[in-house]
């Protein structure tokens, strides 16, 4: 199984659109586009400075039309794709929207056209107060996310492998920084908000009133959230969590988890390519990774591509994994299901306790009950197994692959 994955925003360099405009077709597409999100791509993917191409408002369309831009000249992401590859399809942050399109549940005007409200209005919102937002590198994670919650701060995007960010305003961020958990860095970033928290409310609101013009389908192949890391069964469900999501953390380490349980073998991550490969090769180690940063990438994605062309069920595992997303102490669920018990997709199997909170662990998909790998109270670490789940449609196995 393949994952196609789209970048957020920071991931961004001046100029990084200028060598698609080589490609036929590409400079006409993001003309086009330019109408639908209020600025000039063009202009600023080509010879815009890092201050310009910084500004949110900007940022965010630039980064879902170079993704956009990048799938059509692979041929994914078409209006007439009937889900014939084996890929799952998914996005940090801004770039779900982009993840959206490539999977069949709006048009790629449609991405860029709520890419247009979504930025603008959450530059709007990081406007009216003094927020920001700080990366932390290493120490304990469940240390780590204690003292982000003892600062008032929000873990905006958890991202796994030792990185978390934290958000919220100026004034917190800087007792933060005197303050840091034992053994983490800390990394200001150059950002304009608290992104990811309760300060983008605003921008949620618009987003919604947007949304609700906009025509969506069924995704044709499976898109994940990075609410939770959940498999996206409906048009509906994917347009209400991406307006959730942008005043909710970005899990990008449960959307590792389920790429995971879901069988990836590859890896492949548009343009601007190289943050979320870098996490996937920490992440998912075995997993072969391609960053594909400019068209002199495509031929590797093609032949990437070309491995994976077949109907996503036909090299779905028989059963799958359930893994822990964090570390902490697994506690089942009031009712627990036992082995050979049928689960309908969001059904909770349980939750993970850590200091301060917990999450909820729930299954992406339809299934039945294979074993149990833990017992209630146990211990877990990041990536542990914690239940083996039949999909359903089909039958019953014991190999996987």
């Amino acid at each position: 199984m393949l994952v196609i994955a789209a970048p957020g925003q920071g991931a961004q360099t001046p100029g990084f659109l200028a060598p698609w405009l080589e490609l036929p077709g590409v400079a006409e597409r993001l003309a086009a586009w330019s109408d639908h999100v209020g600025c000039d791509l063009i202009r600023f993917g080509t010879v815009g400075t890092a201050d310009q191409i910084r500004d949110t408002a900007v940022a965010q369309p630039l980064l879902v039309a170079a993704a956009l831009a990048a799938a059509g000249a692979l041929g994914i992401g078409r209006s007439d794709d009937d889900g014939q590859h084996g890929a799952i399809a998914a996005g940090h942050s801004v770039g779900e929207l982009a993840a959206g399109a490539i999977a069949g549940v709006v048009a790629p005007e449609d991405a860029l056209r709520l890419v247009g409200v979504r930025g603008r209005a959450m530059a709007e919102a990081a406007a009216a107060d003094a927020t920001s937002m700080t990366a932390v590198l290493g120490g304990d994670e469940a240390a780590v996310l204690r003292s982000i919650e003892a600062h008032g701060l929000t873990p905006a995007n958890v991202n796994g492998t030792g990185q978390i960010v934290a958000a919220g305003t100026v004034e917190q961020l800087a007792l933060f920084a005197a303050d840091p958990p034992a053994g983490a860095r800390l990394r200001s970033l150059e950002v304009a908000g608290a992104f990811h928290t309760a300060h983008m409310a605003p921008a949620t609101d618009a987003l919604r009133a947007a949304a609700a013009t906009v025509p969506v389908r069924n995704p044709v192949l499976p898109v994940l959230s990075n609410l939770d890391g959940a498999v996206v069964r409906t048009g509906a469900d994917w347009l209400e969590r991406i307006c959730a999501q942008v005043s909710a953390p970005v899990r990008w380490d449960s959307c590792m988890a389920t790429m995971e349980s879901l069988g990836a073998t590859a890896f492949l991550e548009l343009p601007p390519a190289g943050t979320l490969v870098g996490l996937a090769r920490r992440a998912l180690p075995g997993v072969q990774t391609l960053a594909v940063s400019t068209p002199a990438d495509l031929d590797a994605a093609r032949a990437l591509l070309a491995e994976h062309d077949v109907h996503p069920d036909s090299h779905a595992p028989e059963w799958r994994l359930l893994v822990a997303p964090l570390g902490g102490t697994f506690r089942s669920a009031a009712e627990r299901e036992m082995p050979g018990v049928s689960v309908g997709s969001g059904a909770e199997l349980g939750r993970g306790e850590i200091r301060g909170g917990s999450h909820q662990l729930t299954a992406g998909f339809p299934a039945t009950i294979i074993e149990w790998l833990v017992e209630d109270g146990d211990p877990v670490s990041p990536g542990q197994p914690l239940v083996r789940l039949e999909p359903a449609g089909h039958a019953g196995t014991e190999e996987g692959h």
